[in-house]
């Protein structure tokens, strides 16, 4: 029996080791287009590679994903985080656990993980295959041709797609009868372009609320640390809003309104009677000089020139229309996003096999017997915080225990 595993990456090398370790007789092939396998674990978390997430519970983990949460509740039954962490340890990787539940080695080096990957598929005695490219696939009986780009034709009685977010993969699971749900990126950032922001990059809160606006019914909202770029806006709060808002944002061309709220512990009208409390016990202060608030000085302070308010200004001076205005943008303050940038760390498409198609018992495809699926070729991604390794881990162990 013969497997072939197109893509050398997480899911890919995970189905591999699984199929290998499951069935020793099994003869597995992973071929991987580029000389160097596990790229992106490679460079993944800022070269630290970002393992999985400390979320140990079913129920909860399927939250963190925007598109795929509902398919992998029963995989993660059978593989989730937990059993990640443990399947490493037992092959001598220990994970560290940082204080926003991301787990990474303890080396704070993602060669630990990819070395581990590759032993481990080395001792299995798994073939792997670099810089070599497929040109088609076809499906013969009950045989999987796959010829290369060099005329060389490949047999396989078991074919797993792990090809990411490659418009390759998507046009072989098409021609094998899938059918694919558009793909657009996910996790990104803003580009805003305004006053509020201008010069002060590098600035950021512990907890912002930011909303896009004119939505429909869908509510499209997130509350996290958020960071004023060079081209406008990141952190934790936008990443989340964009993985939630992927297609509506798309759909848009990422041009839409953003409400902003600084301060979450306020909204416009609590905040105005702050004002007036802070306005009566400090009259004599320069509004300028003297935040009230949880807020950077320098962001403070563009919002009360921007709100017409002088610096100079004592608290007392200030008329209570001034502070309602200032009140109101503070919470619910609207910015224009302009586009999308993107985020360094992390590579991550909505869309692709549509997960009706495929039996998630053994993410074998219900449409192409012997044909299986893992990783980010499905319609699966999740936000930032090592949820989107945990699907492929759980994909690929799942769809390599099910080759036999």
């Amino acid at each position: 029996m013969k497997l072939i595993v197109i893509g050398g990456g997480a899911a890919g090398f995970f189905g591999a080791i699984a199929a290998a370790t499951n069935n020793p007789q099994l003869q597995v092939t992973i071929l991987e287009a580029s000389r160097q396998p596990l790229g992106k674990v490679l460079i993944s978390g800022g070269g630290r590679c970002n393992v999985t997430h400390h979320c140990f519970e079913v129920d909860r983990l399927i939250q963190y994903y925007p598109r795929g949460g509902k398919a992998l509740r029963g995989a993660f039954t059978r593989f989730q985080a937990k059993d990640t962490v443990e399947w490493f340890t037992s092959r001598g990787i220990k994970l560290k656990t940082e204080a926003d539940g991301r787990m990474f080695p303890i080396s704070d080096r993602s060669e630990t993980i990819a070395d581990c990957l590759l032993y481990t598929a080395k001792i299995a005695g798994i073939r792997l295959e670099t810089g070599v490219l497929v040109k088609s696939i076809q499906k013969e009986a009950n045989e999987f041709l796959v010829t290369l780009k060099t005329g060389e034709i490949l047999r396989g009685d078991r074919l797993l797609l792990a090809t990411g977010s490659n418009p390759l993969g998507y046009r072989w699971a098409k021609e094998l009868g899938h059918s694919i749900e558009s793909p657009v990126p996910s996790l990104f950032t803003f580009n805003i372009c305004d006053l509020h922001l201008h010069d002060l990059a590098g600035i950021s809160v512990e907890s912002a609320k930011v909303k896009l606006l004119d939505t429909g019914k869908q509510k499209l909202e997130q509350t996290a640390p958020l960071l004023i770029t060079h081209w406008g806006l990141s952190g934790p709060a936008i990443l989340k809003l964009s993985a939630w808002g992927a297609r509506v944002l798309a759909e848009n061309n990422y041009r839409m309104k953003l409400q902003v709220n600084w301060l979450t512990e306020y909204n416009s009208e609590t905040l105005n009677q702050y004002f007036a409390t802070v306005k009566e016990q400090n009259p004599k202060k320069q509004v300028g000089s003297y935040c009230p608030l949880k807020l950077p000085k320098r962001l403070w302070q563009r919002y009360v020139i921007l709100n017409g308010i002088s610096e100079a200004k004592i608290w007392a001076e200030i008329g209570k229309k001034e502070l309602n205005k200032l009140a109101i943008d503070l919470t619910q303050g609207i910015l224009e996003i302009k586009g999308k940038g993107a985020f360094k760390e992390e590579f991550v498409t909505c869309g692709g096999v549509s997960l009706k198609e495929v039996d998630f018992k053994k993410m074998e495809s219900k449409i192409c017997q012997g044909l299986h699926f893992a990783g980010e070729i499905l319609d699966i991604d999740g936000v930032t915080g090592g949820f989107n390794f945990q699907s492929a881990w759980t994909t690929g162990w799942l769809a390599g225990m099910a080759i036999m």
